[in-house]
C-alpha cells in the first residue's frame, strides 16, 4: 500500500507541471467537417502522446524497481515493448489521418 501512495505521489508531481501549463487552444471551426475532424484528431494526438509519457516513465519506474527479479524484468521489458508498440500504431494513424486528409 506504501509502494502505491509513494508511486502516485510521484506520478503527480511528474504530472502536475504538464496540466498547470496546458494552454487552452482556440478552436476554429472555420474549416466544416475537415476542420472539425483535424481539431478532434490533433486534441486526441496530444492525448496519446501524454499517455505514451507516462507509459515510458512507469517502464522506467518498473526497471528501477526490480531488484534483479527476472519476474519484474520481464514485466518491465513487456512494458517498453508494448509502449514501443503503441507509439508505432500512433505514428501509423496519424500518417493515415494526413493522407486521407491529402486526398479529400
Amino acid at each position: 500500500m506504501r509502494n502505491k501512495i509513494i508511486f502516485l505521489l510521484i506520478l503527480a508531481t511528474i504530472a502536475l507541471p504538464l496540466v498547470s501549463f496546458a494552454e487552452v487552444p482556440i478552436i476554429d471551426i472555420g474549416g466544416g467537417v475537415e476542420g472539425i475532424m483535424s481539431n478532434i484528431a490533433d486534441q486526441v494526438w496530444l492525448v496519446f502522446a501524454g499517455i505514451a509519457i507516462i507509459m515510458f516513465l512507469v517502464a522506467g519506474i518498473l526497471f528501477l524497481t526490480a531488484n534483479k527479479n527476472p519476474g519484474k524484468l520481464d514485466q518491465a521489458r513487456q512494458a517498453v515493448i508494448w509502449g514501443v508498440v503503441g507509439i508505432i500504431v500512433g505514428l501509423f494513424a496519424k500518417g493515415i489521418i494526413g493522407l486521407v486528409s491529402g486526398w479529400l
